[in-house]
């Protein structure tokens, strides 16, 4: 027997292909938990009272048939003798038993709401808290907007299963068992038989029918989605197409796609026509049948004919829930593979944990000194079979500058990926003031190191908010200190709305040298010890970039630093320049030095001023 495991992080992106499908009872019992929660008692006795009110009401909706029943029998005319009175009493009982009804379902709906919406809640925040714990290795794999949909969808979901579930499904399987038995106690097996049967022939027809019809419609929507993307293709290459003279071929492609549209709408339409006639033949078959065998009671006089009405009105009241069953099924069905696609993601491991007792680092300047960084025989690889570092050793000081410098692909953003622990080095270790950073708790860590990325992503909210990230709860004040020291601040204030000016999608409302010094302002408010300059300026102008340098340099006094450059000429001022070349260090030194040895940074270093003259002798 195969032993199951769980998915690793790197596996995720294939997960809901390489796994079989869970059943539906499995996906239920992830969630029961949810549902039922042991931390609150509350929870616990909501849900029992709605299940109470559920059994009140569906009491309550039996119960109206037998009186109705009555009144018929009681207005009756008995002995060719006119009514002598009005069953007044079976007549309010009989009210009173269809607000029961309708009023128990209502407070069950009512209580039951807290529940549930509390259990899509917790269920979509458990899983939003997993997914940042994963690794990056996990979120580089996966699919843009695919983790969201799938906590939106499995949140729907859980809300589809519980309304239908609970309140359609299970209602009418209580509904059907206290109908079969009420008969069966008032007359015979024949009619509970009958009843029973014809219900779960009309059921298990409706389900079948309604799996096949769900294929066809996946068809129609294909081919709808086919037609749309062929036309809209079509339009926006709108001079593509006039240039070829080719509208005649478009509209063919077009109407090809149509045609199959036609065909698949018209066997969903059909097939729903089959559906409704094969629904009816049951229903019919079924009345038929009992009528038929009520009629023959009657006249032998076992039966009254208030009897005769109550089992009609039975089965016409059955028969109403059952007629949405195709969709009610369809619909629970497909909240369950939702459902299924979200807890799938609360079983992908997490690749980067903390070790129990894990220490904390002091996280801000204010708190403790700049740390010490080292890198000790570090290799590390991606894949086990390529290693991107090989051997890396190094010390940053505290308080001291390193440069990190290399061609593209030699491992320079690696490093900073390694010291944030984004992943685990493969061989060798780091120590930041002489502690592994493996037995040191992630988010201290994290908390002490501050980053400014080549590519400066943005939330799509204020300035305000962008540079409050840096330290959440942090005073207008304070914000407003950073963006000074980041020489933002009089940007910020000349924009109409200020502080409170929107940046837009990843920040697209700003220049690349706004977005930067707000980028910035949030590392200066976030008050690391360590911090990292990721290509912070090689996206910019030369202007732009030296007044981004005169703001960075700010930041880094009396911090731990490490510059990864693509610009040579930003890291002149480092303590120390390691150059990397094929994930080694092949040289390291101060930039005079290193210039002097007339080796590989020597040879970049005047690739770069000829590519930097180049535009100047243009002009």
């Amino acid at each position: 027997m195969p032993v199951m495991r769980r998915p690793s992080s790197g596996e995720a992106v294939s997960l809901s292909l390489s796994r079989p499908p869970r059943s539906g009872l499995a996906t239920i019992g992830s969630f029961l938990p949810y549902l039922w929660p042991a931390d609150d008692p509350g929870a616990r006795v909501r849900v029992v009272l709605a299940m109470g009110l559920l059994l009140l009401a569906k009491v309550a909706t039996v119960s109206v048939p037998v009186v109705y029943g009555q009144i018929v029998d009681a207005l009756a005319p008995k002995d060719n003798t006119a009514m002598l009175a009005i069953p007044l009493g079976l007549v309010i009982g009989y009210g009173l038993l269809r607000v029961g009804s309708a009023a128990f379902g209502e407070l069950r709906d009512a209580l039951f709401a807290r529940v549930q919406q509390r259990a899509v809640r917790n269920a979509a925040r458990r899983t939003f808290q997993h997914l940042h714990a994963l690794s990056l290795r996990f979120h580089l794999d996966r699919q843009t907007g695919a983790l969201a949909r799938a906590i939106d969808r499995g949140s729907q979901g859980i809300q589809s299963v519980l309304r239908l579930a609970v309140f359609n499904v299970v209602p009418t399987i209580l509904e059907l068992l206290l109908v079969t038995a009420i008969i069966w106690h008032l007359f015979d097996w024949r009619f509970a038989a009958i009843t029973f049967c014809a219900v779960a022939f009309y059921a298990g027809f409706t389900m079948s029918f309604a799996a096949w019809r769900s294929r066809i419609r996946r068809t129609m929507n294909d081919t709808d989605n086919d037609a749309s993307t062929k036309a809209l293709d079509s339009l926006l290459n709108y001079e593509t197409v006039k240039y070829f003279g080719n509208e005649a071929h478009e509209a063919s492609r077009y109407d090809a796609a149509l045609a199959r549209y036609e065909r698949a709408a018209v066997r969903v339409q059909v097939s729903l026509n089959m559906l409704n006639i094969g629904q009816a033949l049951i229903i019919a078959l079924g009345l038929t049948l009992i009528m038929l065998l009520a009629v023959h009671e009657v006249r032998g006089g076992t039966m009254t004919v208030g009897q005769f009405v109550l089992v009609n009105t039975y089965l016409i009241q059955l028969y109403q829930p059952l007629g949405f069953l195709g969709v009610v099924y369809m619909t629970i069905k497909q909240g369950l593979v939702d459902m299924e696609q979200m807890f799938r993601l609360l079983e992908v491991d997490e690749e980067i944990t903390d070790r129990p007792g894990a220490a904390a680092l002091a996280a801000h300047l204010s708190d403790g000194p700049a740390g010490e960084v080292r890198f000790e025989n570090v290799q590390f690889g991606y894949r086990a079979d390529r290693l991107i570092l090989r051997g890396i050793d190094f010390v940053v000081p505290a308080g001291r500058k390193l440069a990190i410098v290399g061609p593209t692909g030699a491992g320079k953003s690696t490093i900073s990926r390694l010291l944030f622990r984004f992943y685990d080095v493969t061989q060798g270790r780091i120590t930041i003031d002489g502690e592994d950073i493996r037995d040191v708790a992630q988010h201290s860590l994290r908390a002490a190191i501050g980053v400014v990325p080549q590519d400066t992503v943005l939330f799509n909210d204020t300035i305000r908010y962008n540079i409050g990230y840096g330290r959440v709860g942090a005073t207008q004040d304070e914000i407003e200190r950073a963006a000074r020291s980041a020489q933002v601040h009089d940007f910020i204030v000349s924009l109409p709305d200020g502080y409170d000016t929107r940046v837009g999608e990843r920040g697209l409302k700003l220049s690349g040298g706004e977005k930067q010094r707000v980028a910035i302002a949030r590392t200066i408010l976030k008050d690391p010890r360590i911090l990292i300059l990721d290509e912070a300026t090689s996206a910019l102008d030369t202007r732009t970039e030296q007044e981004i340098q005169t703001a960075l340099r700010a930041v880094a006094r009396h911090r731990t630093t490490l510059v990864i450059a693509h610009r040579l000429s930003t890291v002149v001022d480092a303590d120390q320049i390691i150059v990397l070349a094929d994930g080694r260090v092949a040289e390291r030194g101060r930039h005079a030095a290193l210039l002097a040895r007339d080796g590989l940074y020597a040879r970049m270093w005047a690739l770069q001023a000829e590519q930097e003259a180049e535009p100047e002798i243009a002009d």
